[in-house]
């Protein structure tokens, strides 16, 4: 309906545009995102590029899913199996699917599964590497530079605790993705047949952990990546070298929890823009708030004075966009 309140202020520049008790993770960095918008929520040196070690599988695992289908079956090769670090204890010539391989690379950091997929998918670890680099630059991970598929350590191989909180965000779009990252235990189809338990251990503490991944190097220290769901709140906690991972994270998102409200922004429907112009909402705005930052959103539409067609609605907090979706125009 029209009527509906949404402030709105008209300005033209070029365009028309109508303005429609956590203790800080010691010597770490940690960012905290809103799962559906990809927003910054809390943080310390977000940007600040660090060796993430074993998190480098997120993305390993979502190039993989997208390159290949399930149950094509691999054949391990020797390097694969003698991959350095930690295993799923595969053997050379060994046949096993991609879905299997995922979720040892998942479940139990399998770093023989990452070189076995990253064989099979990029004909080579670097032409895999290569597959990697080109996503991160597509989704805009500027921090974010890959030399191999499990996370051991290369001085060039580097990202953030931002880009890869925004990793797993992508990652969790894709369904088989998220049902395997969020998988407790798994029986293997390897030849040595064990059940498989994530390593993720808030997984198993119903705290509300929902999906995620751990890492470990000597020189990365402790990383984590995971996943919460309190209701219809969703949000992503990432840190780099912290030792105390599972307790900040737990805090972490109970913070956000507890301090941000789910707001409703504007409602699904049609909204009067400028002269005979209407803007079509196609589903509601809904964010993550403070209740100071409710208080000072402006909701601004940007209207090409060359398209009639569609505009950009934008949610803004101290003059920055949080949020941004297209809206069909109509004219009276």
């Amino acid at each position: 309906m029209l009527n509906k309140f949404v402030k709105i202020f008209l300005s033209v520049v070029c365009s028309f545009v109508v303005s429609l008790s956590i203790v800080q993770a010691a010597n770490a960095s940690y960012a905290v995102i809103d799962a559906d918008t990809g927003r910054l929520l809390m943080g310390n040196n977000v940007h600040d590029r660090m060796p993430i070690a074993s998190l480098t599988k997120i993305w390993t695992a979502l190039i993989a899913i997208e390159n290949n289908d399930l149950d094509e079956e691999i054949v391990i090769s020797r390097q694969a199996a003698l991959a350095e670090g930690s295993s799923i204890y595969l053997e050379p010539g060994e046949k096993v699917t991609v879905e299997t391989l995922l979720y040892g690379l998942m479940l139990r950091s399998g770093n023989d599964a990452a070189y076995a997929l990253a064989e099979h998918t990029g004909n080579s670890i670097e032409g895999f590497a290569d597959l990697m680099n080109e996503k991160a630059y597509l989704y805009g991970l500027n921090d974010t530079y890959f030399t191999n598929p499990s996370g051991l350590h290369n001085d060039l191989h580097l990202s953030s605790a931002y880009d890869t909180a925004q990793m797993l965000r992508i990652a969790l779009q894709n369904d088989a993705f998220k049902k395997i990252s969020s998988t407790i235990n798994y029986k293997s189809s390897t030849k040595n047949g064990v059940t498989w338990q994530n390593k993720h251990r808030l997984l198993r503490e119903q705290v509300g952990a929902v999906a995620g991944k751990t890492g470990f190097t000597k020189v990365a220290g402790r990383t984590l990546a995971t996943y919460f769901e309190q209701g219809q709140k969703k949000v992503i906690v990432v840190t780099l070298n912290e030792a105390n991972d599972w307790e900040v994270h737990r805090d972490l998102a109970n913070k956000v929890f507890t301090e941000y409200d789910l707001v409703t922004i504007a409602e699904k429907g049609e909204y009067k823009a400028a002269n005979n112009k209407k803007v079509v909402l196609s589903k509601p705005i809904t964010l993550l708030l403070t209740k100071d930052e409710e208080k000072e959103l402006q909701n601004v539409l940007h209207l090409s004075r060359k398209q009639n067609e569609f505009g950009i609605w934008h949610v803004m907090l101290n003059n920055e966009s949080i949020y941004s979706t297209r809206v069909d125009i109509k004219i009276d």
